[in-house]
């Protein structure tokens, strides 16, 4: 499994904006894309700074999303940016977050 963050710097006053810009234009574009599996939203305690941590399946999923996807998604994002995203990927060590799913859903 590999991890995608994503550090973004907003513009003054638009977290509210982001975050409904997200749920609506990026998260359905994120389910469509083959080995896409979660998304954790993070936000600074300002909203001046988000980090996005997806997680994927493998690497090249990833690279195929950041080819094609991500452009779009970047474009739809654009007026609420302060500057250049920063886009990392790891690969994932150790994770818990599928104990912490089954004991919701219990």
């Amino acid at each position: 499994m590999f991890a995608r963050n994503v550090l973004l710097q907003l513009k003054p006053n638009t977290l509210s904006k982001f975050a409904e810009r997200f749920e609506h234009d990026v998260l359905p574009v994120l389910q469509k894309h083959p080995g896409f599996r979660d998304v954790f939203i993070c936000a600074s305690d300002d909203g001046a700074q988000v980090s996005s941590i997806s997680l994927w399946d493998n690497k090249e999923e990833i690279d195929t999303y950041n080819a094609t996807a991500y452009p779009q998604v970047l474009k739809s994002l654009e007026e609420l940016l302060d500057g250049p995203p920063q886009v990392r990927s790891w690969k994932v060590l150790h994770a818990t977050f599928h104990r912490s799913a089954v004991g919701i859903a219990a």
